[in-house]
């Protein structure tokens, strides 16, 4: 991952692309407990309109919400006593985040291979492609699943991975954010393996309380184009990433022929919003 960034760049791209970044939930239908709004995305072919998948645009962010921040009804205060400790911990606490197919729709099936390596960390080079390396000392467990929903009917297959990685504190969490926001910077256009790409990556990110974000401590999106040797393109392209105390969650997808960014967007909400409620429960104090 990259180093820290310039804030008064970061800033520019962020307020740039505000509006769609904050939209977000909004245009998938999703509330921020993780429950589908007037029935979308709870059937796993979010009941979106709109028209097929186009370019987007993608990202900044900086590092979490100062420490003893107060709560809201959306994001609970953190009760730092429950933060693991160790690795075991937070292995145990990242099995209670994690979703599986069915909390994504019933369309989405698991991907072969499934999870990731547990001790293998991301990491995007000088020359913007990305490879694979140990975990960094600030990580105490991650994981990737990776999903997708079969071509059917003149529609392509649909890719989706979610993320949950385990900090031992808030400030980790957050400067994991923020050195997403370097990529961006650095890397508009990123090899994931040798025949898939993303290009013309924008994105934004707010903190608790900026524009639409009442729901989660910092709240990270980018967009942009995928293309694929193997599939074609270009198709959309969208992260969402999500931080509460040392938990950040994130949700990726990759588009295909014959789905609606609005569609695509839901999918990736209504993941992003389930495992953030499951992090607060975990995490958070009692109310009262």
């Amino acid at each position: 991952m990259g180093g820290l960034v310039d804030h008064s760049r970061g800033s520019a791209v962020l307020r740039a692309c505000g509006c769609a970044v904050a939209g977000l939930f909004l245009i998938a239908g999703c509330t921020a407990d993780g429950s589908p709004k007037n029935g979308a995305a709870a059937s796993g072919t979010p009941a979106a309109s709109g028209t097929p998948s186009s370019p987007g645009g993608a990202g900044a962010s900086t590092p979490a919400a100062p420490a003893g921040s107060s709560g809201s009804e959306l994001v609970p205060e953190l009760d730092e006593s429950k933060q693991p400790k160790t690795v075991a911990e937070a292995r145990d606490l990242l099995g209670r985040i994690v979703i599986a197919e069915q909390a994504l729709g019933p369309e989405v099936v698991r991907s072969t291979p499934f999870e990731s390596d547990p001790g293998h960390w991301p990491v995007l080079d000088e020359g913007c492609v990305w490879q694979t390396a140990g975990l960094p000392a600030d990580v105490l467990a991650t994981s990737t699943r990776s999903f997708h929903i079969p071509a059917k009917d003149g529609r392509g297959r649909v890719r989706i991975n979610t993320t949950v990685t385990v900090h031992h504190n808030r400030e980790e969490s957050g400067w994991e954010t923020a050195r997403a926001m370097e990529e961006i910077l650095r890397c508009p256009g990123q090899k994931l393996r040798e025949g898939e790409d993303l290009k013309n990556l924008w994105g934004g990110s707010f903190y608790r309380g900026e524009q639409m974000n009442t729901w989660t401590e910092d709240a990270f999106t980018e967009t942009g184009e995928y293309v694929s040797a193997k599939d074609g393109g270009p198709y959309r392209y969208i992260w969402s990433q999500a931080q509460f105390g040392p938990v950040t969650v994130a949700v990726s997808a990759k588009g295909a022929s014959g789905i609606t960014e609005d569609s695509l967007d839901a999918f990736v909400a209504q993941g992003t919003s389930r495992m953030m409620l499951q992090a607060k429960q975990e995490l958070g104090k009692a109310a009262g």
